[in-house]
């Protein structure tokens, strides 16, 4: 393994009374995919949301890159190198695919020395062929494959060097799953570390290097994909 991306450690989160997370210990290698596998409600959600500043721990550390970002905003760990695709994709229905997909790099656009948007988009279209063609359609007017297609794309936009995917499966066709969880596999081989949120258990174990286990907020089980697929 390349060494160590991010790590969680001894992890809480809370709604309310309720305690969704507990002592969460969790570390992603560089270029790997790991899966966070359970059912709903095991916390998985929640899980991704603290690490990308959206819902606040109220306990322990995460480190990204050997740097404390446990109480860094959501802005700042998206400039760190983390991108999050929520579950359902959550696009602007009301804008066209190339404005949400502008919109994934929305922190670089006011900067004196901005990236190339030009050369990201022309990379999301690699990725992605049909967003080209979808370019001005209105968000809200895709299909489910289709949405999750520029959710995708529009994180990718920021260049992450770890990409959170939430229930990325969610409301899709077995057909169509398989050619998701196939391209989480083509963006690893290029070099993004990616963190899967996932109920459809074997699939996602099948495309990653490592995953755990999670119920009512807690690690069940960990291990290489293939321990936990033999565990069935």
């Amino acid at each position: 393994m390349a060494g160590g991306l991010l790590e969680l450690r001894e992890i809480n989160a809370c709604y309310g009374p309720v305690r969704a997370l507990r002592n969460i210990l969790l570390r992603i290698d560089t270029g790997n995919i790991v899966s966070v596998i359970g059912a709903r409600g095991a916390g998985k959600s929640t899980l991704l949301k603290v690490i990308s500043g959206i819902t606040r721990s109220t306990g322990g550390t995460i480190r990204f890159q050997d740097r404390d970002i446990t109480h860094s905003s959501t802005m700042e760990i998206v400039e760190r190198g983390i991108s999050q695709v929520p579950e359902g994709g959550q696009l602007f229905t009301q804008l066209p695919v190339l404005d949400n997909l502008r919109l994934g790099a929305y922190f670089y656009h006011n900067r004196k020395f901005k990236p190339d948007l030009e050369e990201r988009l022309a990379w999301v279209y690699q990725v992605f062929p049909p967003l080209r063609r979808l370019a001005n359609r209105l968000a809200g007017t895709l299909g489910r494959e289709e949405q999750q297609m520029a959710a995708i794309g529009r994180a990718l936009m920021a260049r992450p060097k770890l990409l959170l995917l939430d229930e990325p499966s969610r409301g899709l066709p077995l057909r169509t799953v398989r050619e998701i969880f196939r391209l989480v596999r083509r963006l690893n081989d290029q070099g993004i570390t990616i963190l899967l949120a996932e109920r459809n258990f074997r699939e996602a174990l099948e495309i990653a290097h490592y995953g755990y286990l999670l119920g009512a907020g807690v690690v069940v089980r960990e291990g290489t994909a293939g321990e936990l697929l033999a565990d069935g």
